[in-house]
């Protein structure tokens, strides 16, 4: 379950990274010289639902892997900007915060 977990919030992160630039190409098209809102219509509800998903996650996650407040609160901030999930999903990758199986224990070594 915990490893599921973990790949469900990679997978969010990345996802909601992905509405991210839905969203930003649709507001572009809103916005722009065709001025046409189909999508924001799309893609805003979208990257809503993986807004709140990714969030659900984070908390789930911490739990699991017993992270701090601090990573925690990161996370949480790096749903905001554009494509922050996906600097954060990296970092916490590469510090060991997203480990599902315990790592083999190395062998000993003689001294002498």
């Amino acid at each position: 379950m915990r490893e599921k977990l973990t790949k469900l919030f990679v997978a969010a992160a990345i996802a909601e990274a992905g509405s991210w630039l839905a969203l930003l190409a649709g507001m572009a098209v809103k916005y722009g010289p065709p001025a046409n809102e189909i999508g924001v219509k799309i893609f805003g509800p979208i990257h809503g639902g993986l807004f709140v998903a990714y969030v659900a996650l984070v908390l789930v996650v911490a739990r699991l892997h017993r992270w701090r407040p601090l990573p925690v609160l990161g996370a949480l901030v790096c749903a905001v900007p554009p494509f922050a999930t996906l600097f954060f999903e990296r970092w916490a990758r590469r510090r060991g915060m997203l480990r599902t199986a315990p790592e083999p224990a190395r062998p000993l070594t003689p001294v002498g």
